[in-house]
Protein backbone atom coordinates (compact mmCIF):
# COMPACT_ATOMS: atom_id res chain seq x y z
CA UNK A 1 0.00 0.00 0.00
CA UNK A 2 1.60 3.24 -1.04
CA UNK A 3 -0.53 5.63 1.01
CA UNK A 4 1.33 4.81 4.23
CA UNK A 5 -1.68 3.36 6.08
CA UNK A 6 -0.52 -0.23 6.29
CA UNK A 7 2.68 -1.91 5.27
CA UNK A 8 4.50 -4.17 7.70
CA UNK A 9 7.64 -4.32 5.56
CA UNK A 10 8.28 -0.57 5.61
CA UNK A 11 9.83 -0.81 9.06
CA UNK A 12 11.08 -4.39 8.79
CA UNK A 13 13.47 -5.03 5.92
CA UNK A 14 15.19 -8.14 7.26
CA UNK A 15 13.18 -10.51 5.06
CA UNK A 16 13.74 -8.35 1.99
CA UNK A 17 17.49 -8.31 2.62
CA UNK A 18 17.71 -12.02 3.38
CA UNK A 19 15.67 -13.08 0.35
CA UNK A 20 17.71 -10.84 -1.95
CA UNK A 21 21.00 -12.19 -0.57
CA UNK A 22 19.67 -15.73 -0.93
CA UNK A 23 18.64 -15.07 -4.53
CA UNK A 24 22.20 -13.94 -5.27
CA UNK A 25 23.53 -17.13 -3.70
CA UNK A 26 21.13 -19.23 -5.78
CA UNK A 27 22.15 -17.43 -8.98
CA UNK A 28 25.76 -18.32 -8.21
CA UNK A 29 24.88 -21.92 -7.41
CA UNK A 30 22.79 -22.18 -10.56
CA UNK A 31 25.66 -20.85 -12.64
CA UNK A 32 27.98 -23.38 -11.02
CA UNK A 33 25.57 -26.24 -11.70
CA UNK A 34 25.19 -25.19 -15.33
CA UNK A 35 28.96 -25.17 -15.75
CA UNK A 36 28.82 -28.77 -14.56
CA UNK A 37 26.18 -29.44 -17.26
CA UNK A 38 23.27 -29.78 -14.85
CA UNK A 39 20.60 -27.75 -16.64
CA UNK A 40 17.24 -29.16 -15.59
CA UNK A 41 17.53 -29.03 -11.79
CA UNK A 42 19.52 -25.79 -11.90
CA UNK A 43 16.71 -24.14 -13.86
CA UNK A 44 14.09 -25.32 -11.34
CA UNK A 45 16.27 -24.11 -8.46
CA UNK A 46 16.85 -20.72 -10.09
CA UNK A 47 13.13 -20.20 -10.68
CA UNK A 48 12.00 -21.02 -7.17
CA UNK A 49 15.00 -19.58 -5.34
CA UNK A 50 14.74 -16.17 -6.96
CA UNK A 51 10.95 -16.12 -6.80
CA UNK A 52 11.00 -15.97 -2.99
CA UNK A 53 12.41 -12.46 -2.93
CA UNK A 54 10.35 -11.33 -5.91
CA UNK A 55 7.17 -12.19 -4.02
CA UNK A 56 8.42 -10.48 -0.87
CA UNK A 57 9.06 -7.36 -2.98
CA UNK A 58 5.53 -7.56 -4.38
CA UNK A 59 4.17 -7.90 -0.86
CA UNK A 60 5.95 -4.65 0.00
CA UNK A 61 3.55 -2.80 -2.28
CA UNK A 62 0.47 -4.87 -1.47
CA UNK A 63 -2.85 -3.19 -2.01
CA UNK A 64 -4.39 -4.71 1.10
CA UNK A 65 -3.67 -6.98 4.05
CA UNK A 66 -5.18 -9.84 2.10
CA UNK A 67 -2.91 -9.15 -0.88
CA UNK A 68 0.10 -8.95 1.44
CA UNK A 69 -0.74 -12.31 3.00
CA UNK A 70 -1.24 -13.86 -0.43
CA UNK A 71 2.16 -12.67 -1.70
CA UNK A 72 3.97 -13.74 1.45
CA UNK A 73 2.24 -17.12 1.29
CA UNK A 74 3.53 -17.58 -2.25
CA UNK A 75 7.02 -16.60 -1.06
CA UNK A 76 6.81 -19.30 1.63
CA UNK A 77 5.68 -21.90 -0.92
CA UNK A 78 8.59 -20.96 -3.18
CA UNK A 79 10.98 -21.28 -0.24
CA UNK A 80 9.69 -24.77 0.48
CA UNK A 81 10.03 -25.71 -3.19
CA UNK A 82 13.58 -24.37 -3.18
CA UNK A 83 14.41 -26.47 -0.15
CA UNK A 84 13.07 -29.51 -2.02
CA UNK A 85 15.37 -28.90 -5.02
CA UNK A 86 18.35 -28.35 -2.73
CA UNK A 87 17.68 -31.59 -0.85
CA UNK A 88 17.28 -33.42 -4.13
CA UNK A 89 20.59 -32.06 -5.41
CA UNK A 90 22.32 -32.93 -2.13
CA UNK A 91 20.96 -36.47 -1.91
CA UNK A 92 21.54 -37.26 -5.58
CA UNK A 93 25.14 -36.08 -5.23
CA UNK A 94 24.82 -33.74 -8.22
CA UNK A 95 27.46 -31.03 -8.26
CA UNK A 96 30.11 -30.25 -5.70
CA UNK A 97 28.38 -27.56 -3.64
CA UNK A 98 27.82 -27.64 0.11
CA UNK A 99 24.03 -27.77 -0.09
CA UNK A 100 23.63 -27.82 3.71
CA UNK A 101 24.45 -24.12 3.98
CA UNK A 102 21.89 -23.25 1.30
CA UNK A 103 19.30 -25.43 3.02
CA UNK A 104 19.97 -23.75 6.36
CA UNK A 105 19.63 -20.33 4.75
CA UNK A 106 16.29 -21.14 3.11
CA UNK A 107 15.01 -22.72 6.35
CA UNK A 108 15.79 -19.47 8.16
CA UNK A 109 13.83 -17.58 5.49
CA UNK A 110 10.94 -20.02 5.92
CA UNK A 111 10.88 -19.40 9.68
CA UNK A 112 10.78 -15.63 9.17
CA UNK A 113 8.06 -15.86 6.52
CA UNK A 114 6.02 -18.18 8.75
CA UNK A 115 6.27 -15.70 11.64
CA UNK A 116 5.29 -12.78 9.38
CA UNK A 117 2.29 -14.71 8.08
CA UNK A 118 1.20 -15.78 11.55
CA UNK A 119 1.33 -12.19 12.79
CA UNK A 120 -0.36 -10.81 9.69
CA UNK A 121 -3.17 -13.35 9.81
CA UNK A 122 -3.84 -12.69 13.49
CA UNK A 123 -3.97 -8.93 12.84
CA UNK A 124 -6.26 -9.50 9.86
CA UNK A 125 -8.70 -11.42 12.05
CA UNK A 126 -8.87 -8.66 14.69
Amino acid sequence: MNNGEWNPLKTENIIRRKTFEFALEIVGLGRNLQQQHEFILSKQLLRSGTSIGANVEEADVAQSKRDFIAKMSIALKEARETQYWLRLLENSKIGTADYKSYIQHVQEIERILTAILKTSRSKQNQ
